[in-house]
């Protein structure tokens, strides 16, 4: 069972550029400001490594399986596994673009966009890639098609931290299925973490207010961590890394320039939540499906 104050950070890092090394040697900097400000559990951004957008998949792909790959293969992999081991934190490395070679056939390669999930060892302890691909139109502010160059994974991500307990993986788009955090909450995860880059359109939409669904449904903790906004050109992140308890309400949030959250998980929030609002003694599974089984 994880301790009564558990240190979580979400790093609102600067937006990324076409540097790799450069955004990696950031994100370093940043996981060890987290670190010696306490914290045990570390959340990067989605595509933290790199620009964010169909464009870029391709050019910034690494080939992480079997593990562990090489370092010309995948330096963000030894990189973050370096980080977590020097800070001393469990790292949630936000995502990458992953390439899944085909030896036969080129044609037939795939590209996920994924997250590494390490320990304070410098282990790989999970990997996510995501379910749900975002292929979204608004009229006049917003198009997206994922699907044009990635595929899709097929598995709901539980990551074990001995310290603490379960903890659910899920990336950006991942949060607008309540299925994902309701199988998660089920099996016993005390929160969901979403590295995510939605932008200026969707986030000021909906940003919130699905960080604060998913917690309300499941009486679990949710952060959401994001790319900082940038001022200028291609995809323009919504920014505002933030944390929800149990009930609801967001308990620390960073606007839209680079910052760092922190807040103290607690397990007496989560009982003491599910006691006086006790959804989960009065569902029934006998009316609908439970969807974790």
């Amino acid at each position: 069972m994880y301790p009564y104050r558990l240190s979580y950070h979400p790093t609102n890092t600067s937006p990324t550029g076409p540097d790799k090394a450069q955004n990696l040697s950031r994100a370093r900097i940043k996981v060890l400001e987290a670190s010696r400000a306490g914290a045990r559990i570390v959340v990067l951004p989605e595509c933290f490594n790199s620009p964010y957008g169909t464009a870029y998949f391709r050019q910034y792909a690494e080939t992480i399986s079997p593990s562990p790959p090489s370092a010309d293969q995948s330096p963000s992999f030894h990189a973050m596994a370096s980080m977590a081991k020097e800070a001393q934190v469990y790292l949630v490395g936000g995502s990458i673009p992953e390439l899944e070679p085909h030896p036969a056939d080129p044609d037939q390669r795939k590209y996920y966009n994924t997250c590494l999930i390490f320990s304070p060892e410098g282990t790989l302890i999970g990997t996510h890639r995501k379910i749900h691909l975002c292929d979204v139109t608004i009229p006049g502010k917003a198009h997206l098609r994922e699907s044009e160059v990635l595929s899709a994974g097929d598995d709901i991500t539980i990551v074990d931290l001995p310290e603490y307990g379960e903890l659910g993986v899920a990336i950006c788009y991942d949060i607008r299925f309540p299925e994902v955090a309701a199988v998660a909450a089920r099996k016993g995860c005390f929160a969901m973490v979403y590295p995510a880059a939605f932008s200026i359109t969707t986030g000021s939409l909906h940003w919130s207010i699905l960080a604060k669904a998913r917690a309300l449904d499941n009486q679990i903790y949710v952060a959401l961590c994001s790319p900082a906004r940038q001022s200028q050109g291609g995809h323009r992140p919504w920014g505002h890394s933030l944390i929800v308890d149990p009930l609801a309400q967001i308990v620390t949030e960073a606007g839209e320039e680079e910052d760092t959250v922190m807040a103290a998980l607690s397990p007496t929030v989560i009982s003491e939540t599910r006691t006086n609002i006790p959804v989960y003694v009065h569902r029934r599974f006998d009316v609908y499906k439970d969807v974790s089984q």
